[in-house]
């Protein structure tokens, strides 16, 4: 069975910039100051007030992969690998393509927490670009096509709580992507045009994720008749 690993980088718009609907809708829920930054820094979050700026992709058995960020002219447009990933620079309607052409040769993908945020994100602004998907990247939540790792590690909810990768990945020991830059950041990284910067950053949380599967795998997943 062939597998990959997806996982987005997003950056919001400001809050200035979103339409008249769009402005008035957030001003709703901010009553203060500390709201109104609360509301600002919720951008990036949404689909429709932020837009994808890297899309990386790694396959867990040979180890490659690629990540394709948004990045239109300028010396941080450029192709190249590194440590077995291959960086491809372009707008945001090209790496959506880029990420359904390649999708389509996995039997399987899994992410973390994709269900409820890549997922739902990609195919909104590959909708808003009218590109069509060429795999359903939300199956029946318990089937195998997509192994959701936070589904997983909560047991389908069973477990409340539900603790972020960097957690995760620092209570088993894995090397976080979160110590030097976190997702809350890239939207500024991207004004700055430190486009490099977020993609490198989206490769290691690919990694990061790679290695929290294998946890999953070995010592958290009941599978009757296989050897370890």
């Amino acid at each position: 069975m062939s597998r990959v690993i997806f996982d987005i980088e997003t950056a919001g718009s400001d809050l200035d910039a979103l339409g008249g609907p769009f402005k008035d809708y957030f001003l709703r829920f901010a009553q203060s100051e500390d709201e109104l930054e609360a509301v600002k820094d919720s951008l990036s979050f949404y689909p429709l007030t932020a837009e994808i700026v890297a899309i990386g992709m790694l396959n867990p058995d040979s180890g490659r992969g690629a990540v394709y960020y948004q990045a239109a002219d300028g010396p941080e447009a450029k192709t190249f690998e590194e440590d077995g990933i291959v960086f491809e620079a372009g707008a945001e309607k090209e790496i959506l393509e880029k990420f359904w052409r390649a999708i389509r040769s996995y039997d399987q993908f899994v992410t973390f927490n994709g269900r409820c945020f890549d997922c739902p994100f990609i195919l909104t602004r590959s909708a808003l670009h009218r590109t069509s998907p060429t795999r359903d990247l939300m199956p029946n939540r318990y089937c195998t096509a997509h192994i959701d790792l936070l589904d997983q590690l909560t047991f389908f909810g069973a477990v409340r709580r539900r603790f972020s990768l960097d957690l995760w990945c620092r209570f088993l020991g894995i090397e976080s992507p979160k110590k030097e830059t976190t997702g809350h950041e890239v939207k500024d990284l991207f004004r700055a045009g430190r486009r490099l910067d977020i993609a490198r950053y989206c490769a290691g949380d690919l990694r990061a994720t790679k290695s929290l599967l294998d946890y999953w795998q070995n010592y958290m997943r009941f599978a009757p008749g296989e050897k370890r």
